[in-house]
């Protein structure tokens, strides 16, 4: 799988310089640049999909909350798509995994592509969302309890499953590492890529997608690769 220019996300926004998981951050990430945007779903106990990355507001799981009882600084996605647009790639971190269908609901609703959502979870997890869209692409962020049978298996399944990429920490990825994964047709995602060497060197092991708190570094790193071919 060969995803052209590599992508790049601005994590929970443009956070190093914005309230994270905010309509501002979201925007300012934007406007710096970025390709795409990263944030942290939860769904409401009345079925709203909203961004945030913890699990509790004021010591109250925001499962068990309406969407109305939470601060307005905490925006639900449809907000996000009416104060963005739609024309960026869109990393979701399903904090609740059950919100899969809600979100494919609103992003829907909002008109973006589903081919430009990517939809994140833990190991093989993201493969159950999989019938709800055939479009849409699904993220497995891989950890050491996915593994018990190796690197190739793990592969196996997530593409088999209709999986498109595997999500890791920076300094967990290697170029024999990605190899594996581009030949397992799957793409390699690398996250906490915080300056400018860094996600170079992400990049320059073969990285298809980095994502950074650190819009402004982010894009420059970017800008460093040449297009695709043809």
């Amino acid at each position: 799988m060969n995803s052209g220019r590599p992508l790049g996300f601005a994590h929970r926004g443009a956070r190093a310089q914005a309230p994270e998981n905010t309509l501002r951050a979201f925007r300012l990430a934007l406007d710096l640049g970025s390709p795409g945007l990263e944030t942290d779903v939860w769904l409401t106990q009345d079925g709203v999909a909203v961004l945030h990355h913890g699990r509790t507001w004021r010591r109250r799981e925001i499962s068990t909350l309406a969407a109305s009882a939470l601060p307005t600084w905490v925006p639900r996605l449809a907000e996000l798509f009416e104060h963005c647009g739609t024309d960026f790639d869109l990393s979701l971190d399903l904090k609740d995994e059950t919100a899969a269908e809600a979100i494919l609901a609103v992003t829907r609703a909002a008109g973006h592509d589903p081919a430009r959502l990517w939809l994140c979870g833990r190991g093989l997890r993201p493969l159950t969302w999989r019938h709800l869209d055939p479009d849409v692409r699904l993220v497995s962020d891989t950890r050491a309890a996915h593994l018990r049978d190796g690197w190739p298996a793990h592969l196996e399944r997530v593409r088999s499953g209709g999986g498109d990429a595997i999500n890791l920490r920076r300094r967990r990825w290697s170029r024999a590492l990605i190899d594996l994964v581009h030949g397992a047709d799957l793409l390699a995602f690398g996250w906490d890529a915080q300056s400018v060497r860094r996600i170079r060197a992400l990049l320059a092991l073969g990285c298809d997608a980095v994502y950074s708190d650190h819009v402004d570094r982010m894009v420059l790193a970017l800008g460093d690769r040449p297009p695709p071919a043809g």
